[in-house]
C-alpha cells in the first residue's frame, strides 16, 4: 500500500496557524494526502506550543505534531505531552523529560506508521547522541511497522545530511526542520529513504525566519537585547510530500510544497 504524507515545517505564530487553516484543505485534496504531520514548536507567539493550539491544528486537518528545542517554552504543554501520543518531543532529550520521542499510529485499519523526532547537537542544547538514539528507537519499534518518518530538528546542514546517510534504508524518510529555510535538495537516497535538509517554515517570510526584521537587524548591529515579535507579511505554507510504500518501508517519491496565503 502507498501512503502520501505531508510534513509541514515550523509553524510560526498566528500567521502560520492561519495559513494552515486556510491552505491545508486544498493541499490535502490536490495532493491526495493520507496523513499530515506538522512541526509546531513555534506556534505560540513564535516560541512554544500549547494544548489549545495543538487542538486547533488537529481541527484544521493536521494529524500529528512534532516540536523541538522550544517545546518547554509554554509550561502548560508539559503534562499534555504525557497524555497525548499525537505530539512528541525530541527522543534524545533526557529520558526523564515529559513526553516521548516517537509514536506509532494506525493511519488506516491495519496500517501503522511510526513518527520519531531527534534534535541535533551542533549549535543546539547539550543532549544525547541523536545517531545512537535513533538506533535505540528503531530497535524498540522493530516488528511494529516498516514505515518510519523522522523529523530531524537541527541547525547544521552537515548533521542533517549525515543522519540521512546513517538511516538510509532503515527509515522511510528523514525530513529536516528548525532552520526555517526550505532547501532544494530533496531526493531518494540509494537504499530508499526520502531526504530533504529542511522542509521550510510555515509563517511570515517578510522578516528573518518569522521574526520582525527591524528588531533582528537592531540585534545584529548593536548586540543589544531585543524582543523578537512575529512578523506578518508574505505568509507561506512550506513542507514536503512523501509517497511511501508501507509493504517495504521505502519511499517512492518526495517533492517540496510551497503555497502562499492571500
Amino acid at each position: 500500500m502507498f501512503l502520501r504524507i505531508l510534513f509541514m515545517g515550523d509553524i510560526v505564530g498566528k500567521p502560520g496557524r492561519l495559513a494552515v487553516h486556510d491552505l491545508l484543505p486544498d493541499i490535502v485534496e490536490r495532493e491526495s494526502l493520507d496523513y499530515v504531520i506538522a512541526n509546531a514548536e513555534n506556534i505560540a507567539g513564535g516560541s512554544g506550543v500549547t494544548p489549545n493550539l495543538f487542538k486547533k491544528l488537529i481541527s484544521y486537518g493536521v494529524n500529528f505534531v512534532t516540536t523541538g528545542d522550544h517545546v518547554w517554552r509554554r509550561q502548560e504543554i508539559i503534562p499534555f505531552l504525557n497524555e497525548n501520543r499525537r505530539i512528541i518531543r525530541p527522543g534524545n532529550f533526557p529520558v526523564q523529560s515529559a513526553g516521548v520521542g516517537y509514536s506509532i499510529i494506525e493511519v488506516r485499519p491495519g496500517v501503522k506508521i511510526a513518527v520519531m523526532q531527534l534534535i541535533g547537537r551542533i549549535f543546539m542544547p547539550a543532549v544525547r547522541c541523536p545517531f545512537l538514539t535513533a538506533d535505540e528507537i528503531l530497535e524498540k519499534i522493530q516488528g511494529e511497522t516498516k514505515t518510519v518518518i523522522l523529523d530531524m530538528h537541527a541547525e547544521a546542514t552537515s548533521e542533517k545530511i549525515a543522519m540521512g546517510w546513517y538511516l538510509d534504508g532503515r527509515v522511510s524518510a528523514v525530513l529536516g526542520s528548525h532552520t526555517h529555510v526550505q532547501t532544494s535538495d530533496e531526493r531518494i537516497l540509494p537504499k530508499g529513504t526520502a531526504y530533504i535538509t529542511d522542509v521550510g517554515m510555515t509563517g511570515p517570510h517578510d522578516g528573518v525566519i518569522g521574526r520582525n526584521k527591524e528588531a533582528v537587524l537592531h540585534k545584529f548591529i548593536t548586540h543589544m537585547p531585543m524582543q523578537f515579535t512575529v512578523s506578518e507579511g508574505d505568509v507561506q505554507l512550506c513542507g514536503a510530500v512523501v509517497t511511501l510504500d508501507t509493504d517495504t518501508g521505502r519511499a517512492r517519491d518526495i517533492k517540496r510544497v510551497r503555497a502562499a496565503a492571500e
